[in-house]
């Protein structure tokens, strides 16, 4: 199951948080679609991958929109 969060037009740290909100409510497994428009959150979105030891699936940025698909870790 994939989680759709849309956070475009908010900026750092705005994403994180409620990226880190979210995920607390996955299952082990799940994936977590993020949108943002903050070119800051690519470097933010991968150091949380890292210390949360999540798994930062895909980044990929369209248009001005960056896209990250997060699955969390057990």
């Amino acid at each position: 199951m994939t989680t759709t969060l849309d956070t475009k037009g908010m900026n750092c740290p705005l994403p994180i948080l409620k990226a880190k909100k979210a995920i607390k409510g996955l299952e082990a497994g799940e994936t977590l679609e993020v949108l943002s428009t903050d070119p800051g959150s690519v470097k933010d979105f991968e150091a949380f991958c890292r210390s949360t030891g999540n798994e930062l699936l895909e980044s990929n940025e369209e248009g001005g929109v960056y896209t990250y698909m997060i699955k969390k870790s057990s």
